[in-house]
């Protein structure tokens, strides 16, 4: 797959920047605020079914997203109402005031976290450190402090619990008005992008936001050139494939994530609002994602080739197979997830749809199971190596030379010439025995002489057959000769060595040659060799030395 350009990508490069936001949330190491103490009544509060809130503040995410959407039409009164007010700040009705104050801070000092990333449960996050009545939402800056952004747990006017800004977070915002400055996008816009306003932030932030992201995405193609070009400088293997196609692949995605990076520091920086980034949020996520499924993409790219180019050199044809296989299979499985997490950040209930596709993965498994378990064959197969294709072996009953191994069945020719056609499901429980892989040939021919042979003719016999397996280079050391029984029809010496030969073909030349040598030296020896044979006895015919036996004493 050819690598993708930035030419390819014009709305990317104007999107990508975006990215950033939603990775970039420190954690703070100072100014942690302290949990809430979790009371039975809001835990009861929280247990029961309550109506939907107007304001939609019974969740994390409902809350961060119902102020957004207040302060970005400028209506602070009800700004005010997502934040948790002591009774002396409501008195003094400077609710408006102190949540302008809130978005001011954010916009210049501060971040949301991407509503994705919120809890959409009445509960919060519970497996966080904060404790059951507070859910961190974002940062913030304060005089060089960094402290968490908090919502809080707390019982609302119908009883029911609600989520609002924390007292402490709220308490922290007046401290801003006194320091307040004109953020740089503000002192550099013309009043035409300052005055008129689209979503209830000025035209001018949004188009600092695009400039932003462009920006930041040239810088990160630059350093990530530079380094590029230092790594194939230094590094010779770089040059070259596979390594080189493993920097391309990591090249793109890095420059994604360092892009962002730099785009967070510009938009804060220049104070661009925090509505604007917050519409934004869901779109860096799906940016980020999609940059991890690219490096994936690519790297399962990379890799297959280079095991490509290792099987093309051993000729192993089937891995190859294997090897496209498990490439298709690895990227649809990506885009699956993918997807899958791109739905569930756009607020798509996935769940469902994880239920459905588990069960229609049993159901395509126990309808394919055979096709599966002939696909996990011939991967075992092409992984320990038992066989390869030409190898000359013996499966199970079956005897000849593999021609083939797919990926559902492997095929073997035999000595008749006919095609035998095993699943690999089968062919891998099955005891496989591959001669072709031998360092050495057994040679192991009995020898089968006369009865009337004597006993010096065989032990001048054994020496003779003994030079000559030792006499012969390809034998290996210490051949044995040996005579072993008194069987019913001759007297048996055995030859015990192996041959080291580079082949079968070369085996059977040697032992060809060693055995006409061995019936030289037994018919020079004047000695031959026995053919089966049988004593038949008649009725009335006496043992062949009958009348010799001498008679038994006391007859």
């Amino acid at each position: 797959m050819p690598y993708l350009s930035v030419r390819k990508l014009p709305l990317l490069l104007l999107l990508l920047g975006f990215l950033l936001h939603a990775f970039a949330f420190p954690t703070p190491s100072s100014a942690q605020e302290t949990p809430g103490d979790t009371t039975e009544s809001l835990q009861e509060a929280t247990e029961a079914t309550w109506p939907e809130d107007s304001l939609g503040r019974r969740t994390p995410k409902g809350t961060v997203d119902g102020f957004i959407e207040a302060v970005a039409d400028e209506n602070y009164p009800r700004a005010a109402l997502y934040l948790n007010l002591d009774s002396t700040l409501q008195e003094s009705q400077k609710g408006p005031e102190l949540a302008q104050a809130l978005q001011r801070m954010l916009d210049q000092r501060g971040r949301i976290m991407p509503l994705s990333w919120l809890s959409d449960d009445p509960n919060g996050y519970l497996e966080d450190d904060t404790g059951p009545n507070l859910d961190r939402v974002g940062t913030a800056t304060v005089e060089g402090e960094s402290f968490d952004v908090f919502v809080e747990k707390t019982a609302g006017p119908d009883g029911g619990p609600i989520w609002l800004f924390s007292s402490q977070t709220v308490k922290r915002t007046p401290l801003l008005e006194e320091e307040a400055a004109p953020p740089i996008t503000d002192k550099v816009l013309p009043s035409v992008l300052e005055e008129n306003k689209w979503g209830g932030v000025p035209i001018g932030h949004w188009l600092a936001m695009l400039a932003s992201a462009v920006l930041a995405y040239l810088i990160a193609w630059c350093i990530t050139a530079v380094v590029t070009y230092l790594i194939r400088l230094g590094w010779r293997k770089a040059r070259e494939e596979p390594t080189l196609g493993i920097v391309k692949a990591f090249a793109l995605p890095i420059r994604l994530y360092l892009a962002v990076w730099i785009l967070v520091i510009l938009s804060q920086e220049a104070g661009i609002s925090i509505i604007v980034r917050q519409r934004f949020s869901e779109l860096t996520v799906i940016i980020g994602l999609v940059a991890v499924l690219l490096l994936i993409w690519r790297l399962i790219d990379a890799v297959t080739n280079f095991s490509e180019r290792r099987l093309i050199r051993r000729g192993n044809m089937a891995g190859i197979s294997i090897a496209l296989f498990l490439r298709r299979g690895a990227k649809i499985a990506l885009i699956v997830l993918g997807t899958i997490a791109i739905l569930g950040t756009l607020g798509f209930d996935v769940t469902t749809g994880l239920a459905a596709l588990g069960i229609g993965g049993i159901a395509l498994a126990l309808g394919a199971q055979k096709t599966v378990e002939n696909f996990v064959g011939s991967v075992t197969l092409i992984a320990d190596q038992p066989i390869r294709v030409g190898d000359f072996c013996k499966v199970g009953e079956t005897v000849g030379t593999v021609e083939q191994i797919g990926m559902r069945s492997t095929r073997i020719r035999t000595s008749e010439r006919t095609i035998v056609t095993i699943p690999n499901g089968d062919f891998s429980s099955q005891r496989i025995e591959n001669y072709a892989h031998r360092d050495r040939f057994l040679f192991n021919p009995v020898l089968r002489l006369k009865y009337d042979t004597t006993p010096d003719q065989i032990r001048s016999l054994l020496v003779t057959l003994c030079s000559i397996l030792v006499s012969q280079p390809k034998v290996a050391e210490d051949p044995r000769v040996r005579f072993i029984e008194i069987g019913n029809d001759s007297l048996n010496l055995e030859v015990f060595t192996y041959i080291l030969a580079d082949d079968f073909n070369e085996f059977l030349q040697l032992k060809e040659e060693l055995i006409l040598q061995m019936m030289e030296a037994v018919h020079k020896g004047g000695k031959g060799f026995a053919l089966p044979s049988q004593v038949l006895y008649l009725a009335g015919d006496k043992g062949g030395d009958g009348d010799k036996s001498p008679p038994a004493e006391g007859a």
